[in-house]
C-alpha cells in the first residue's frame, strides 16, 4: 500500500478504506518488480502469490495452495506471499491482522521445518532492555507461556515497533505445526544463511509435537462464534465425546455447518449443525432432536475428531 501511496503522491497516513485498497492494487505489481530484480541478480525467478484469509478458512482452497507453492519450490521459484489488501477489508472479516500471522500460517499449512521471523531486535528478552540493563536474552523456548508473552511487551512497549508480540504469537502457531522458529535481527549481515548454518543468534522457538493437518486447520481459523456450553459437556468433551446440543447452554454469532467456532473459551471445534439449528436445539435431547430435523440428520453438535483443546491440542488423556 505504502509503494502505490507515494506513486500517487498521496500523504499519509491513509486512511479511508477505499483509497487503501486503490494504493495497494497499484503497489502490488511495483512491490513484485522490486523482488524481481533483486532475485534476478542472483538467478531465481519470483512468483506472486496473494491470499485472503477465506483461502485458508476453505480446507479444499488451502490445499490447493498447500500444492501451488509445492509446486512452485520443486520448480525452483521462490514465492513471494503476501495479504491481497486490495480485496482483504477490516470489515468483512478477511485480514490477518499482521504479516507474522500470515508467514507462520503459510509455514502450518505447507509443513515447512523452519520459520525464520527478522525483527529490528537481536533477540527475545526477559525483560525490556531498554528500561532495565540486566535484562538477558533469551536463547531457547521451549513453551510459550503467558510469561514468554509478557516479555514479549504489550502496547505501547519498545517491543511493539519492532512487533515483537506479534512474532511470539506466529511462533506459536508455527510450533505448533512442528515447525522451528527462528528469531533475529533482519539487518545481521547474512543473517539466513547464518541461522540455516546452525549459528546461534537471536531466539530458538522449539517444535512441538506435530500436529495432524485437519487440527492445524482448526487451530488457525478465526472462529465464526462461540458455543456455551455447561460443565458436564465440558468435561464429556475432555473425554473425547461429541458435543450434545442437551449441554448447550447459549450460542454467539451466525455461522453455516462447517464452521469453526469457539466451545467456551477453552476450545475450538468444527460444527455439524447451523447456529440457527442449534439455537433450536439447545438443551434438547437426541429424541426431540430427530422430531425436528427429522431421522437422517446427525443429532451432535460438533464430534470428537472436530474438536481441537487449546490448552492441549494433541488430544492428550493424560
Amino acid at each position: 500500500m505504502g509503494m502505490g501511496a507515494k506513486r500517487l503522491g498521496l500523504p499519509g497516513p491513509i486512511t479511508d478504506m477505499q483509497t487503501r485498497q486503490a494504493c495497494a492494487a497499484i503497489g502490488q505489481p511495483l512491490l513484485m518488480h522490486e523482488y524481481h530484480d533483486v532475485f534476478a541478480e542472483q538467478g531465481l525467478i519470483v512468483a506472486q502469490v496473494l491470499l485472503t484469509s477465506e483461502v485458508l478458512k476453505n480446507r479444499k482452497s488451502y490445499l490447493n495452495l498447500k500444492n501451488a507453492i509445492e509446486t512452485l519450490l520443486k520448480m525452483g521459484v521462490i514465492p513471494i506471499i503476501n495479504e491481497n489488501d486490495s480485496v482483504s477489508t477490516a470489515e468483512i472479516g478477511t485480514a490477518f491482522g499482521d504479516n507474522d500471522r500470515l508467514s507462520a500460517l503459510v509455514a502450518s499449512k505447507i509443513d515447512a521445518d523452519v520459520l525464520i521471523l527478522l525483527t529490528d531486535i537481536d533477540a527475545l528478552y526477559d525483560k525490556n532492555p531498554k528500561e532495565h540493563p540486566d535484562a538477558q536474552p533469551i536463547k531457547v523456548v521451549s513453551e510459550i507461556s503467558d510469561k514468554i508473552v509478557k516479555a514479549a511487551g504489550g502496547k505501547g512497549s519498545m517491543y511493539s515497533t519492532g512487533g515483537m508480540k506479534t512474532k511470539i504469537m506466529a511462533a506459536k502457531i508455527a510450533a505448533y505445526a512442528g515447525c522451528r522458529v527462528l528469531l533475529a535481527h533482519g539487518r545481521e549481515k547474512d543473517v539466513i544463511r547464518r541461522l540455516l548454518d546452525g549459528e546461534d543468534l537471536g531466539t530458538l522457538f522449539l517444535p512441538k509435537e506435530k500436529l495432524s493437518n485437519r487440527t492445524r486447520w482448526i487451530l488457525n481459523n478465526a472462529p465464526e462464534g462461540t458455543i456455551w456450553v455447561d460443565d458436564g459437556a465440558m468435561k464429556a468433551l475432555r473425554n473425547h465425546k461429541s458435543l450434545l446440543p442437551s449441554g448447550i447452554r447459549k450460542i454467539e454469532g451466525t455461522f453455516e455447518v462447517g464452521a469453526v467456532v469457539m466451545v467456551n473459551d477453552a476450545a475450538k471445534a468444527v460444527t455439524s449443525l447451523s447456529s440457527d439449528e442449534l439455537k433450536m436445539l439447545a438443551g434438547k435431547h437426541s429424541r426431540e432432536i430427530r422430531s425436528l430435523l427429522g431421522p437422517d440428520r446427525r443429532d451432535v453438535a460438533a464430534v470428537p475428531e472436530d474438536i481441537v483443546f487449546l490448552d492441549n491440542p494433541a488430544g492428550d488423556l493424560s
